[in-house]
Parts: structure tokens; C-alpha cells; sequence
């Protein structure tokens, strides 16, 4: 099982590494750079309100379907042919729901006419994660890895001709960036199709209505989490945009050093998305998890922190490469929200294990008290320390989520604790920092350093013998494939 799950999980990193960043820091920050910390503001804003409601789209069903597909792979069509048209009965909803709260918070002209081509994207984007979900489910990872990355390509490509050639004269904006999002989707939600069909065999579409009763019934629990993770996880550009003075720019000098969030984030999302199906399966065969769970904590936090720690040191010089205005500022919320992108991380690991296992109720509760912490801090630090204290915010909460499904996962799997495990974490820690230090004041250019500093931390987890190198050798032999 650690080889499966290691081979595709490379597979997936590797697709997505050559495409995802590229759309992050060469598309959207030149779309920013070209249209201002206010006209980008604007759109990050109405963005993070789409996707706060975006759950209703789905009503967790994703989680749901992948979970069920991944235990019982012969009720595929029967899933497939109902719950399409489901799904654009929820549609209707979640458009309505997100139009009235948007109404109701004072949007109106140019803003709901972005967010109505907004609205259209997340709901592409939805049904494009739920198809995906059934490959995910099949274990058919290494197709669900190609079709991953479809959208940002083709949104690549028609932006690189517009940004950077003559080919399409037009003056970009805001709406010519959210509808060539919209137009990628379409074309990707049809490829994706077309394949899940091609798996399922014949499909008569259809809505059951007994049918689509008993699915949201059993997906409640799902849905309610991720609304609850929605808003907890976006409350702070909202809090920003609608509190602050200038509130577009302030998002937009916020969204600056959220976006490496984001991209960091590509790597636990991804990590947590593949691991979701396993664990339901080892689960379901009551296969011994400790040391699978422990195993794919290592693989993804020695990464992540190896990221997460440089970056912190090297924040004001990252975020001078990459913007022309606000730089500074923007970096003290990047070394911020660097906290928060290893609390997430350790998150999605433990969080994705309670999920599996269909722990829904003590997620929720969590959930729940995650979003009332999130809001009360968005509220009490952006009124007192702006930006700043958005990022402070968006810290506290990822660390209080993070820890209590911890202390949920121990508790309910009775995981004991290896003292000698957790001494070589703490050394890891250390040395990195220590490394991350002397770099950054070693004299060498910045970048060179930047980079020796995240090599020099992933070589900490040698040092620390938190891994060894023969182990690591040994699980890419024939020898390990019975693991």
C-alpha cells in the first residue's frame, strides 16, 4: 500500500508542479501586477464569497461518492447516472443562496455581474471535482493525475495569448480574466465526462428523486463540513474587504500573500485527495493504519516544513521578486500565513483519516467552534491591526483545528505515542531553522540561498534521522513491493 500510494502520489506532484505553479506565479501574478492591488482586490474578494456557498453545489456529495466508490466500485453507474442531475438542481440553489447573501452585504452592479460569471466557474469547477472523484474512487489514479491539470492548461494557454502577444487584441480586465476561467472549464468539464462515461459504460441520466433523497440525506454530515471549513478557511478577505477603508486594495495587498498560501497548499490538497480513497479502503478491510498514518505524515510535513521555514526567513526578498507594489507590507503577512500552511497541512492529514472513517459528528463540532473562533478573531484583528491581523487570525484558527483533530485521531484510534519519533520532529525543526538562518546571512545572493536553505532543510530530516537513507533506497527496490 506505501508503494501505491507513493508512486501516484509522485505521479500527481509531478503533473501538477509543472502546471499549477506556472498559472500562479506567471498568469494570475501578471494579471495582478497588470491590473492593480484594487481591480485584483475586487476579484479576490467576490472570488472567496463564491466559493463560501460552493458547498451547496456539492453538498458533499464528492467526499461522499469517492468514499462509497472507493468501498463498493460496482455502483458506479448507478451513482453517476443520478447524481449529475442532481447536482444542477443544486446549482439553482447555491446561485440563489450566494446572489441574496451577496444583495444582502450591499454588492451590486459591476460586483454582482462578476460574481454571476463567478458563480458559473464554481459550479463548473464542482461538477469537474466530482467526475474526478469516480476515477479517484476506482483507484484509477494515474488518469485522475492528467485530468487534475486540463483546466489550468487550457486557462494557460488562452491567458498567455492575451497577456503576452498581439494575436487577441483586447483590453484585459477583470471580466475577460473571469471568462476565459469559464470557457476552460466548459471544455474541461466535457473531456472529463466523456471519460467517467467511457468507465461507467451506458448511463441513462435521470433524477430519482427517492434516490437523491437518501444521497443528501447520508452527504448532510459532508456537506456541513465543508461549509463550516469554507467559512472558517476564507472569512479573512471578506473581514478585510468590508472592514477596512479602501477594503479592495487592502484584499488585494492580502491576496499578495495568500497566494503562496495557495500554491503551497496545492501539495497537502493533492496529498490529502489521494489519501482519502485509501484510507476509506484500509479501513473498510480493517487493514492496521498506524503505520501507514505515521508514514504519510512524514512524507508530507518534512516537505512542508522544509518549504514553510525558509520562506519565513526569506519572505521580504520572495516578495520582492514577485510584486511591484506593496511588497513589504505583503511580506509580513507571507511569514504569517507560513504558519498557517503547516497547520493546514498537519490538518489535512488527520482531518482526511476522521473522514474516511466517517467521523462526521466530532469534525463538525470542530468545524463549528472553528468558525466562530475565525470570525470573533477576523473581526476583534482586522478592526485593530488590518491585514496583519487577518493573516494573525487565519494562524490561530488553523492551529486550533489542526491540533484538536490530533488530539481526535489519538483518541479514536488509540494511537500511542513514540517519544523517540516525536524528539527527532523536534530536531528536524531545529536544524532547519538554524540552517534557514545562517543562509540568509551567509552573504550569497538571495535566491541561491533561498534555495540552498530548503535543500539544507530537507537534508535536515537525514541529520535529525527522522529518515534514513537506506530505508528511503530500500522502499524504491522490488524488496518493499509487498508493502
Amino acid at each position: 500500500m506505501k508503494r501505491i500510494f507513493t508512486t501516484n502520489l509522485l505521479l500527481l506532484l509531478a503533473v501538477n508542479l509543472v502546471v499549477k505553479p506556472f498559472w500562479i506565479f506567471g498568469i494570475d501574478r501578471s494579471v495582478q501586477n497588470m491590473l492593480g492591488a484594487q481591480e485584483y482586490g475586487l476579484f479576490y474578494t467576490l472570488f472567496n464569497f463564491s466559493i463560501i456557498f460552493s458547498i451547496l453545489l456539492d453538498f458533499g456529495i464528492t467526499n461522499f461518492n469517492n468514499r462509497e466508490i472507493s468501498r463498493h466500485p460496482q455502483l458506479l453507474d448507478k451513482y453517476l447516472a443520478n447524481i449529475v442531475g442532481l447536482r444542477f438542481l443544486l446549482a439553482l440553489l447555491y446561485g440563489v443562496v450566494t446572489l441574496c447573501a451577496a444583495l444582502f452585504l450591499g454588492y451590486c452592479g459591476r460586483q454582482l455581474s462578476i460574481l454571476l460569471l463567478l458563480v458559473l466557474n464554481q459550479f463548473l469547477s464542482s461538477l469537474i471535482l466530482y467526475l474526478r472523484s469516480n476515477l479517484s474512487g476506482l483507484q484509477l489514479f494515474r488518469l485522475d493525475s492528467m485530468l487534475s491539470v486540463v483546466d489550468k492548461s487550457l486557462m494557460i494557454l488562452i491567458c498567455g495569448l492575451l497577456l503576452w502577444t498581439q494575436l487577441v487584441p483586447v483590453d484585459f480586465s477583470v471580466e475577460i480574466f473571469v471568462l476565459v476561467q469559464t470557457m476552460s472549464y466548459v471544455l474541461t468539464a466535457i473531456i472529463v465526462f466523456v471519460v467517467v462515461v467511457s468507465k461507467a459504460g451506458k448511463i441513462a441520466f435521470r433524477i430519482d428523486i427517492p434516490f437523491s433523497i437518501s444521497t443528501l440525506r447520508k452527504s448532510i454530515p459532508y456537506a456541513i463540513l465543508m461549509l463550516l471549513m469554507m467559512l472558517y478557511g476564507r472569512v479573512d478577505s471578506i473581514a478585510i474587504e468590508r472592514i477596512m477603508p479602501g477594503g479592495s486594495e487592502a484584499a488585494g495587498v492580502y491576496a499578495q500573500a495568500f497566494r503562496l498560501l495557495d500554491a503551497a497548499n496545492m501539495f497537502p490538497y493533492l496529498f490529502a485527495s489521494l489519501l482519502l480513497p485509501i484510507y476509506s479502503r484500509m479501513i473498510k478491510n480493517r487493514s492496521k493504519l498506524g503505520a501507514f498514518v505515521g508514514f504519510s505524515a512524514l512524507i508530507l510535513m518534512i516537505p512542508v516544513l522544509s518549504l514553510a521555514i525558509p520562506t519565513i526567513f526569506f519572505r521580504g526578498d520572495i516578495m520582492n521578486w514577485l510584486y511591484i507594489e506593496h511588497a513589504q507590507h505583503s511580506s509580513i503577512i507571507l511569514g504569517i500565513l507560513m504558519g498557517s500552511f503547516v497547520f493546514i497541512a498537519l490538518g489535512y492529514i488527520f482531518g482526511t483519516l476522521l473522514t474516511a472513517r466517517g467521523d462526521l459528528r466530532n469534525l463538525n463540532k470542530l468545524s463549528a467552534v472553528a468558525v466562530l473562533v475565525s470570525i470573533s478573531l477576523q473581526v476583534i484583528l482586522v478592526n485593530s491591526y488590518g491585514t496583519v491581523g487577518a493573516a494573525w487570525g487565519n494562524l490561530g484558527t488553523n492551529m486550533m483545528v489542526a491540533l484538536l483533530s490530533l488530539w481526535l485521531v489519538f483518541k479514536g484510534f488509540r494511537f500511542g505515542v513514540n517519544y523517540l519519533f516525536v524528539g527527532k520532529c523536534i530536531a528536524f525543526v531545529i536544524l532547519a531553522v538554524v540552517a534557514s538562518m545562517l543562509w540568509r546571512q551567509s552573504g550569497v545572493h538571495s535566491g541561491v540561498a533561498y534555495v540552498l536553505a530548503i535543500i539544507t532543510a530537507l537534508a535536515s530530516a537525514f541529520v535529525s534521522r527522522l529518515i534514513r537513507l537506506r530505508e528511503l533506497l530500500s522502499f524504491f527496490t522490488k524488496a518493499s513491493l509487498s508493502d
